[in-house]
């Protein structure tokens, strides 16, 4: 996380929801060899003190996790280059723009009679964001289907004792120079990925 703290002053409420929307980190934890990394998808409670999420039966992770690990998910948002010409003020330097939000906590491995509970939590939460499609179920799927599926993954979940959140959107600047970041970004279009985090450079300065 970038060590200036005015980049860090947002709620903790702030920080779970932004990770609780974004439901899709980078999990990492070490081993002998060096720090395992996987891309999951996961369901964050309320509170943001309990996680749920799978893994591929063959993701090396699943094998230290006899017992459980201290490990991080690392959420990110959008990001976006910014040009100091923006600004409009003299002896600028480059800098980057993003949100990320780091979950720190004790992962483990679920029994796998939990896996069916984790999976259709997890759908739910995705399927709701769709609608006014009705959602899916993993009911719509033949039984046999999901058993022969389903014995490729295993469910996880971590005990979440840390929160912490990196909001940097350009608040060590002027207001002007940070209008003049978010007008230069959005002229850019350097893609469609900058969108949210120039409406959220913008909402500061209201």
């Amino acid at each position: 996380m970038h060590p200036n703290p005015i980049y860090k002053q947002e709620p903790k409420e702030q920080n779970i929801e932004f990770a609780r929307e974004r439901s899709f980190g980078i999990l990492s934890l070490n081993a002998a060899t060096g720090p395992l990394i996987s891309h999951v998808p996961f369901l964050l409670s309320e509170d943001g003190t309990y996680l749920e999420a799978h893994l591929q039966r063959n993701n090396p992770i699943l094998s230290l996790l006899d017992e459980e690990r201290d490990a991080v998910i690392a959420v990110s948002g959008g990001d976006c280059y910014i040009s100091p010409d923006w600004y409009g003020v003299e002896n600028q330097v480059p800098t980057w723009n993003y949100v990320a939000v780091h979950l720190r906590g004790k992962l483990k491995k679920l029994p796998t009679g939990e896996l069916r509970g984790v999976l259709e939590r997890l759908s739910a939460s995705m399927e709701e964001r769709l609608r006014p499609k009705k959602p899916w179920t993993i009911d719509k799927m033949d039984q046999r289907a999901f058993d022969r599926m389903a014995i490729q993954i295993v469910p996880i979940a971590m005990k979440v004792e840390d929160i912490q959140g990196t909001w940097k959107l350009s608040q060590n600047k002027t207001p002007a120079a940070r209008a003049g970041a978010v007008t230069g970004a959005n002229q850019a279009q350097l893609g469609s990925e900058i969108s949210s985090l120039t409406k959220l450079m913008a909402s500061q300065l209201d």
